[in-house]
């Protein structure tokens, strides 16, 4: 049974930046990456739909130690999943990912100190591996299958029925009617996408979403590459886009309705003063109660000004051989149905696990920091913001597990677990939802761990705040746990 310092669950985004960080920062630790696809590139490589993009500026999702250097801030996925795969072989991290391996259980044993995983392989087989601490990048969403409702007729419709987190690579869209059911992100990308091929595009919609455009280059940015040095330019560009991300979303939830009437007075600008604005693009709640979607350069409001797209805000009565049957009676005739209709919620990839021999239900454990549980020995979680880039957040993570496992080589713990202290019990739970509501979150908070306001029991979704807690905050604090449980079994028994 191979043995490792440090198994990384994912060789996406976060697991990649994960072993950069870990052969930096602790060089002497050896690790493996696990990853169930076939490919590095995790979301970037899952999602293959027309138009996928990042809806955040790669100055910030790009790792600080690796300079992005396309002139597209906002890039396209494929041109995201040559950074990784870049950021992976030029350190000799993609001769440690064991491809095709899924997580299935993982069984913590207090008297090993370290962690067993039983792993299927993609031939079918499977292998047992084992090490001192698991390191969750597997993302938050199930790879296996998106987020369908139930429709009604459904099964009656004659054309193509697709979800973009499977869109087939020889799917034919020219010439034909096309509905997008949905209006997250993933809709605002496809449609002017789907437009540029498509005879008519319509992305039907139960309610708005906030839109706002954003170029896909930085000027700036641009410029200051011309005139800086390469990482100091990188790093002087990081720090503005951080700055000015934070103080938008500060601006937005401290002024909604100010922010909300600027938002649609660009939609306004955009789509003359004859469009419908208020029904189309007014959400019914706040910006930023749920994430604001990026439209890269106007493409999608262009698409609609061209007549190749439009929007329809109603709700499906009934979808038919031919198309949907609205509840207004109207009626869209289709040839192609794209249920973008979201994500399905995943902790860990659906992994089960195992504390000395009792079942853990992460819906039943408190978050610590937003990146481990309580009672959970040696594992962390990678989960981004919502408020900004994600490897910001991934990066801060993962330079606080270096942190941790350097502590515990100098005090000789081989355990760390956060517990939850006398002050803490019966502390209320806060519910990201409050603040916080797409449906992907709201369909599956109970497989959530739960989050306090009283602090460290949450995710507080505050870089600045973040960088200072994370980097250079003590790590004994009271309530994460430092020991060595096998060296006191020993003691005890003698």
């Amino acid at each position: 049974m191979d043995f490792f310092d440090v198994i990384i669950v994912g060789a996406g985004i976060s697991g990649i930046g994960a072993a950069r960080r870990l052969q930096e920062e602790c060089p002497g630790k050896s690790f493996a990456l696990l990853e169930q696809r076939a490919a590095i590139g995790g979301t970037w490589d899952l999602f293959r739909y027309p138009g996928i993009r990042s809806d955040s500026d790669m100055y910030t999702m790009g790792y600080d130690t690796k300079p992005w250097r396309n002139a597209q801030a906002i890039s396209s996925g494929e041109s995201i999943r040559a950074y990784l795969a870049e950021a992976a072989t030029e350190r000799g991290i993609d001769r440690e990912i064991r491809y095709g391996h899924r997580l299935v259980a993982a069984n913590w044993s207090s008297e090993e100190a370290r962690w067993r995983l039983e792993v299927a392989r993609a031939d079918g087989s499977s292998t047992t591996l084992a090490c001192r601490f698991l390191f969750m990048c597997s993302g938050y969403y199930s790879y296996d299958a998106g987020y369908t409702p139930p429709l009604p007729g459904l099964e009656a419709f004659a054309g193509k029925i697709v979800h973009p987190q499977a869109w087939p690579p020889d799917l034919d869209y020219t010439g034909k009617r096309v509905v997008v059911i949905g209006s997250g992100a993933t809709a605002v990308t496809l449609v002017p996408a789907l437009a540029e091929r498509a005879a008519k595009v319509t992305m039907l919609q139960r309610s708005p979403t906030w839109v706002k455009v954003l170029p896909a280059q930085d000027g700036l940015a641009n410029l200051l590459k011309k005139l800086l040095p390469e990482r100091f330019a990188y790093r002087v560009i990081r720090w503005k886009n951080v700055k000015i991300l934070r103080w938008l979303y500060t601006y937005t939830r401290r002024n909604p309705d100010k922010a909300g009437a600027q938002l649609l007075a660009a939609v306004r600008k955009a789509l003359g003063p004859d469009y419908d604005v208020e029904r189309h693009f007014r959400p019914s709640y706040k910006p930023w109660d749920q994430r604001v979607c990026v439209d890269t350069d106007g493409a999608l409001f262009a698409a609609i000004r061209s007549g190749k797209a439009e929007v329809v805000t109603d709700t499906i009565e009934r979808i038919t051989a031919g198309g949907i049957a609205l509840a207004s009676g109207a009626r869209l005739e289709a040839d192609i149905l794209v249920t973008a209709t979201g994500l399905e919620l995943s902790m860990f990839g659906g992994a089960r696990l195992v504390v000395d021999g009792t079942p853990v239900d992460i819906g039943q454990t408190w978050s610590y920091r937003g990146l481990m549980f309580s009672g959970l020995p040696n594992l962390a979680h990678v989960f981004g913001y919502i408020n900004a880039s994600w490897t910001l957040r991934s990066d801060l993570v993962t330079s606080w597990v270096c942190r941790v496992l350097k502590h515990m080589d100098a005090t000789g713990a081989t355990r760390c677990v956060p517990r939850l202290r006398p002050q803490d019990e019966g502390m209320a739970e806060y519910q990201i939802s409050q603040s916080f509501s797409p449906g992907y979150i709201t369909r599956r908070l109970h497989v959530l761990p739960k989050q306090s306001a009283q602090a460290p029991w949450h995710h507080a979704q505050d870089y600045a705040l973040d960088r200072k807690t994370l980097l250079r905050g003590e790590l004994e604090d009271g309530v994460l746990r430092f020991d060595d449980p096998v060296r006191a079994a020993t003691a005890s028994a003698a």
